[in-house]
């Protein structure tokens, strides 16, 4: 990493990687399959040298895309996927095995929770814990214990998990510590920070930024000792040590699984990424207003924003965060609102299952994202029938104070 600063070195990524004709964007590399003039080097690429034979591994253009976060992340290496669930089912399908066993946060993302269901049917053992404190995800420890899984902050509860005890606790006991890092982004917190080895970040969401492309990335923070990890196949024991988990990572979930990241979405992504900075600032002060309003109203019986001096983390946050809070917020309406009509009021929030677009963005957690874990499990995840998620984007204030103003009036 350089000496220049987060936006600088996001904004020049692509023409320091070296471009055709000196242009400021890596160019577009639609195609399939790359062809080579001597047999042999095709041969190489195929055995691990670095280079392309075959999109679904890889392309040009993923790969600089791969780069560009990389450096966000202060990693090692990258690679991308198709989606963020991608991402996180490769980590888990191609690191995991039966008799493993996994240690998670319990407020985790409602698809994860499926995906979990799905890897306790292939016999691999998750234990959900509430990872605010690490004294109960030592507690969850077992013999067979091979990962321990958080997001940095909550979707949609905002519960911070306690990141640097528990990157602290893994590196001592020798446990892969993987982080998803979607809601805080790189621009207010970094995997490596809190002693991360693996970091997940959904593209799609604030990385790329304008709802319009779907993406995934993992990146290896350089910090795990892969030569302890049981699960590495003896084909990917080659070369560096620092590069065993990735390739894995790359060979099973890109080769064998095919959730490959399309050139056109890296592409679009990428621009995305330039403006992240900025739309993340203004994002995340438009929640930390709407926020304390909301907080305020007679109408609204709860808000779990961390930016909140009432946030049980509140304290933690403004430590791990670069002074800002995120730009999720979940917001429990008073008992006597019907939600659907309030929702129905809003005008200028767009009533849509997904987060950290330009655009603001609500729906109701219970009857959407939530709605398959069923009312028992809600409960004990603090889900109200009247909550809501609200994704905050980068509108004039004023509006979105407005809109919910006339909204609960």
């Amino acid at each position: 990493m350089s000496a220049n600063g987060f936006t600088t070195e996001v904004i020049h990524s692509d023409r320091r990687q070296g471009s055709e004709c000196g242009a400021v964007h890596q160019p577009l590399h639609p195609s399939t399959e790359y062809a080579f003039s001597d047999a042999r080097e095709l041969a190489a690429v195929f055995q691990g040298k670095a280079g392309f034979s075959y999109a679904r591994q890889g392309t040009p253009t993923t790969a600089a895309l791969e780069k560009q976060v990389t450096k966000m992340e202060k990693g090692t290496a990258s690679v991308s996927f198709a989606s963020g669930m991608a991402a996180l089912s490769a980590i888990f399908l191609t690191l995991l095995k039966a008799g493993d066993h996994l240690i998670s946060s319990k407020y985790i993302f409602g698809n994860t929770n499926s995906l979990f269901l799905t890897l306790q049917g292939f016999g691999v053992e998750v234990t959900l814990v509430d990872a605010t404190d690490v004294e109960q995800v030592k507690a969850a420890r077992k013999a067979n214990t091979r990962m321990v899984f958080t997001e940095t902050i909550a979707n949609p509860g905002t519960q911070i998990a306690d990141l640097q005890g528990i990157g602290e606790w893994c590196a001592q006991e020798g446990l892969l510590y993987v982080l998803d890092n979607t809601l805080s982004t790189p621009c207010l917190l970094t995997g490596r920070s809190v002693g991360a080895g693996l970091v997940m970040n959904s593209l799609s969401k604030y990385i790329a930024g304008h709802g319009q492309a779907l993406g995934g990335m993992v990146t290896d923070t350089g910090l795990f000792d892969w030569t302890d990890y049981p699960n590495i196949a003896d084909v990917y024991r080659q070369g560096n040590p620092q590069s065993w988990g990735l390739t894995q990572i790359k060979k099973k979930g890109l080769r064998d699984m095919g959730a490959t990241l399309s050139s056109d979405a890296a592409h679009r992504i990428s621009v995305g990424a330039e403006t992240l900075p900025l739309r993340m600032q203004k994002a995340c002060d438009n929640a930390n207003r709407l926020a304390h309003f909301l907080s305020q109203h007679p109408r609204v019986t709860a808000v779990k924003y961390p930016g909140l001096s009432s946030h049980p983390q509140h304290a933690r946050a403004q430590q791990l965060f670069n002074g800002q809070f995120g730009a999720l917020l979940a917001v429990e309406l008073a008992a006597d609102i019907d939600v659907f009509d309030f929702l129905n009021r809003l005008r200028v929030l767009a009533l849509a299952t997904h987060l950290g677009d330009t655009r603001s963005l609500t729906l109701p957690v219970a009857h959407t994202i939530y709605y398959e874990m069923g009312a028992e499990q809600r409960a004990l995840m603090g889900i109200a029938d009247n909550l809501l998620r609200i994704s905050v984007g980068i509108e004039d204030y004023a509006d979105l104070e407005g809109d919910f103003s006339q909204a609960l009036a």
